[in-house]
């Protein structure tokens, strides 16, 4: 019997810096930007708290492109994806292991305290539709 998984990462927060795009050797676009996720909750001792999560987040192709241009500091952004964790070597040689939000959906929304790159002040979506085929319903 075949065992089915699901990785879904739903994510409402602003984002921590300006996406960085760069490109692969194969010429594929990626983007990265680290999202802030607020909490706040009430605790016995501390009464109000309030907490700060990091969430990283990486866009590939269109999506990159489009978080390169929208994603900006301070801005309200909704992300839809799945985590992955991936190990490399640092610039010493180092191991070390990250997990991120690899982005298949991404609405960059109004409220930031800044203006937009485009000006406008209005929001964007964008989804990556490139593997829409292999997330049919296996039932």
């Amino acid at each position: 019997m075949s065992s089915i998984g699901v990785n879904k990462v739903i994510l409402l927060g602003n984002a921590g810096q300006d996406a960085e795009m760069r490109s692969t050797s194969a010429g594929k676009s990626v983007a990265n930007f680290s999202l802030a996720i607020n909490q706040s909750f009430r605790d016995k001792k501390d009464g109000n708290v309030q907490r700060v999560e990091w969430v990283r987040c990486v866009a590939w192709g269109k999506l990159a492109e489009i978080a390169e241009r929208f994603v900006t500091k301070g801005k309200q952004v909704f992300v839809e994806g799945r985590l992955q964790t991936r190990r490399f070597e640092d610039r010493e040689g180092g191991p070390k292991t990250v997990t991120e939000v690899v982005v298949a959906s991404l609405r960059v929304l109004g409220g930031a305290p800044n203006a937009s790159r485009n000006g406008n002040g209005q929001g964007v979506a964008a989804s990556d539709t490139t593997n829409a085929e292999s997330e049919t319903v296996p039932f």
